[in-house]
């Protein structure tokens, strides 16, 4: 089941269902305000509200505001060895504000200021379930599903210090969606800039699963209906080519999971 959240042409947003040949409301603002809901799963199946054509919907981030937006660096096992890196015995963890997010098919505005602006293709995980203290089994059990997240980085800026943050959560930057799918056939995981394959691996290659993610999470500090986890990004990123290369105004940036959906965003001026 795939569960969006659409921009209606007067303004305002609302949860649907895609279907094949529509999209039907759901009777919510968008998917986090029906996550918060007891039995959603079986309401969003059931839902029979008004039928849009699926063409030239608008879709807005899957989550327009989750309560936490929480990162993962070093999570690919390729991208890890390209950065020179030990796998890591922990989770690396970093958190975006949900200003920084935008939609699957949104513009993505380069940070201002920064000459390193930089892709990382991700896999999305969006929970389900107010969880705490998880087992593995608990965490698997609070998956809503999963979505698409470019993590777009400005490396100038995430170096200036220890810290990530200030170069992972510029304004409007991080692509989200199309939208939530609660059972997908996960696979491959492709980033292309400008025509060109820069990123390709498998979402097995995870060091850190999405169960694993939300188990270790839960342990810090409660996990909330719509929380978005980004679960890492695979090798191939630009700021570790030779020589490096970086996105500019009018880039085209797809992101791609198999049985998932695609992000295509072009890039603008902040």
């Amino acid at each position: 089941m795939r569960l969006a959240t659409i921009r209606a042409a007067g303004g305002g947003t609302s949860a649907v269902r895609i279907d094949d040949d529509a999209a039907v409301g759901l009777g919510h603002t968008d998917v986090g305000a029906l996550l918060h809901r007891p039995g959603w799963r079986a309401e969003a199946a059931a839902a029979g509200g008004a039928r849009l054509p699926v063409d030239g919907l608008d879709y807005a981030p899957v989550v327009p505001q989750p309560e936490k937006v929480i990162c993962v660096g070093l999570n690919y096992r390729t991208h890890i060895q390209e950065m020179g890196r030990e796998l890591p015995g922990y989770p690396t963890l970093f958190a975006k504000y949900a200003r920084a997010l935008t939609g699957a098919y949104d513009q993505i505005t380069l940070p201002a200021g920064s000459a390193q602006v930089d892709w990382e293709a991700e896999l999305g995980v969006v929970v389900g379930a107010e969880v705490r203290h998880a087992s593995r089994e608990q965490a698997q059990a609070a998956i809503a599903g999963y979505t698409v997240v470019n993590d777009v980085t400005a490396r100038d800026f995430q170096y200036r210090t220890p810290q990530w943050l200030q170069g992972k959560t510029f304004e409007a930057s991080t692509p989200t969606g199309p939208w939530l799918d609660t059972d997908p056939a996960l696979g491959e995981i492709t980033c292309t800039v400008d025509g060109e394959l820069m990123q390709k691996a498998d979402t097995a290659d995870l060091v850190f699963d999405a169960a694993a993610l939300i188990a270790y999470v839960s342990a810090i500090i409660t996990l909330a209906p719509g929380d978005l986890i980004a679960t890492g990004t695979p090798g191939g990123v630009g700021h570790a080519r030779k020589p490096p290369r970086y996105l500019r105004a009018g880039s085209e940036v797809i992101t791609r999971v198999e049985g998932l959906g695609e992000c295509r965003n072009t890039c603008v001026e902040g």
